[in-house]
């Protein structure tokens, strides 16, 4: 992930000049004047497209997620990360270098109670096509697992195949699925403690069959993010009543734990998150990803060696007192960080 940006407090500026503009418009039309607070929110709100919009270009770019030609099947669910990644293509789509289609899939699964005239009504107002899968995977899902368990992983299978199989059906060459941030954190947590795996959710994958490309634009976004936008957008939300209504998910278990953590030890999560694009093999354990068997000493330095995991040199006295006789401090290394 590349490196955040810095606060532009001239790009501040300007938009506070165009809410102020916007204001004296309104005023001279004769339409109600925004309060400060409204213009407050109004500001906070079209930061929050921006930095979505930034989040999602950037990952696009860094992976080259979406190439000239390309035909991009949306997964669109009803929830509130489909449609933010929907919007937010088809922004991106009208001032993109490259010419990409983009065509949105939902996945009818005959779920008791689903609106099925929202998706289609929502998308023909925005003009995107479109097509409707309707697979009765709900009874299927029903009968094989058992009361009390966990649907997820069953109806993820049968819901990635049927994808799968229309995504060549209609020519595309790209499927984009709504996971953003916290869903890969949570993935890589999920793995970590119940799984024995240091293993995530990548960014960009080739598919179990071999014969598509998966992308997640919203890698980068955080879902409070997607929250604020989804409310701000007005997207008709379809609850899901098999999986995230479910109790006792370990997923939701890692998720309140990511939340906690995010509003008790800022800056936690990000560095969580950003450690998934920094990875040392050499220190790590698994033999198949670095040759220790055939490690051998080159007396030369090696700069990913654990000094380089030394965050501090360890002095006596005053931390910011200069060296004595032109001396570096010395660096200790710590066994148990070895």
């Amino acid at each position: 992930m590349n490196a955040p940006h810095m606060h532009d407090t001239a790009a501040d500026g300007a938009a506070i000049d165009a809410i102020d503009a916007t204001v004296a418009d309104i005023a001279d039309s004769g339409r109600r004047v925004l309060t400060r607070r409204e213009q407050k929110e109004a500001y906070e709100n079209n930061k929050l497209f921006k930095r979505i919009v930034r989040q999602v270009g950037q990952a696009i770019g860094d992976y080259n997620m979406i190439e000239q030609g390309d035909k991009v099947m949306v997964c669109l669910s009803g929830g509130k990360d489909s449609y933010a990644m929907l919007d937010v293509l088809l922004r991106l789509r009208e001032r993109a270098p490259i010419d990409f289609d983009i065509v949105a899939v939902n996945l009818d699964q005959k779920q008791p109670g689903f609106p099925e005239h929202v998706l289609p009504e929502y998308l023909t107002q925005i003009g995107v096509p479109f097509h409707i899968e309707n697979q009765d995977t709900y009874s299927i899902v029903k009968r094989l697992v058992p009361e009390g368990k966990t649907t997820c992983s069953l109806c993820s299978r049968l819901r990635r195949g049927i994808l799968y199989r229309v995504a060549g059906e209609l020519g595309a060459t790209k499927i984009a699925l709504g996971h953003h941030r916290d869903d890969i954190l949570q993935t890589l947590l999920l793995n970590m403690f119940y799984g024995g795996k240091l293993k995530g959710m990548p960014p960009k994958l080739q598919s179990d069959d071999g014969k598509n490309v998966v992308i997640r634009p919203l890698a980068y976004v955080k879902e409070t993010d997607l929250e604020k936008f989804a409310e701000l957008r007005e997207f008709p939300i379809i609850p899901c009543n098999l999986c995230g209504s479910q109790p006792n998910l370990k997923r939701a278990e890692m998720k309140a734990l990511i939340r906690d953590w995010d509003k008790r030890f800022p800056g936690r999560v990000d560095n969580m998150f950003s450690a998934l694009a920094n990875v040392v093999p050499s220190h790590l354990m698994d033999t198949t990803q670095f040759p220790f068997a055939s490690l051998r000493a080159t007396g030369q330095a090696d700069p990913q060696g654990d000094i380089a995991f030394d965050e501090e040199p360890c002095a006596s006295g005053d931390d910011t007192a200069a060296t004595r006789d032109g001396a570096r401090p010395i660096s200790i290394v710590q066994f148990d960080d070895l």
